[in-house]
């Protein structure tokens, strides 16, 4: 048994769940996992999950800091940030500064709450090949805030198998299912669950990738999603527009939580 009974997850399209499942059947991710797990030791878990896809930090903050907040949980995951480090005008200070606010409002109100670091994604992603310096520079501001406000942390980045491409989507940019089951893993075990020790352990060695097989998977993927995220940047839209949070309320868990919210 654990003491969580009200767990409301905030954040983007990681926490949404993008990556583990498709518009069709609906997505899961590692919020969802996790709360399953929780379900599993606490049976009287209840659920919300308020991630909208594309959403920068300033919009988690303004947009569901405050229903989080009037759901009054006891257990609350905070992951925001990595909409905002691939623009060109990030501003990590600011970032951080909403971040923060959302620490210390939430941790004030009784809540456990529990973040995560970024791996370096430019081991996966030409987009993000020149964003490690930022990368480095968040999670550094990360770790402080939570130490500041007693956030617990999922530290991902000095682990290899965060960047495994086993673990990660076509978009190089979402977590795959195996991926999100990782983060749900390492989360459970930072909140002390048992079983979960093994959430960072390596994947069996991968073949040698031949170059021209690299350089067409490049192409397929610039193509693919790079292309329409820069043409969705140049018209200033955002994958999130129009959608609304797939658990909004507080519910018991159960396994029809993956369908997508209308």
């Amino acid at each position: 048994m654990h003491p969580y009974t009200r767990y409301v997850a905030i954040g983007d399209s990681q926490t949404e769940g993008i990556g583990d499942g498709d518009e069709a059947t609906g997505y899961r991710g590692w919020a969802d996992r996790l709360a399953e797990l929780l379900a599993e030791a606490q049976p009287d878990l209840t659920y919300a999950n308020l991630a909208v896809r594309g959403k920068v930090t300033a919009q988690i903050k303004a947009e569901q800091l405050a229903p989080a907040l009037a759901l009054k949980p006891d257990l609350v995951t905070v992951v925001a940030g990595m909409n905002d480090l691939l623009r060109p005008g990030f501003d990590a200070e600011q970032v951080m500064a909403d971040i923060e606010e959302m620490f210390a409002r939430l941790t004030e109100s009784g809540a456990q709450v529990v973040t995560v670091t970024y791996p370096d994604m430019g081991k996966l992603s030409p987009l993000a090949r020149r964003a490690l310096p930022r990368v480095l520079d968040l999670n550094t501001r990360l770790r402080a805030a939570a130490e500041r406000h007693d956030v617990a942390v999922l530290d991902v980045f000095p682990h290899p198998v965060t960047t495994d491409p086993r673990l990660w989507s076509q978009d190089r940019l979402h977590a795959g299912p195996l991926g999100h089951a990782r983060i749900a893993s390492g989360m459970a075990h930072t909140l002390g669950l048992p079983g979960h020790e093994d959430w960072s352990a390596p994947l069996p060695p991968l073949a040698p990738v031949p170059t021209l097989r690299a350089l067409s998977a490049d192409t397929l993927w610039a193509v693919g999603f790079l292309g329409p995220w820069l043409w969705r940047r140049l018209r200033g839209r955002s994958s999130g527009d129009g959608r609304t949070a797939k658990r909004p309320e507080l519910t018991p868990w159960t396994d029809q939580s993956t369908k997508l919210h209308p």
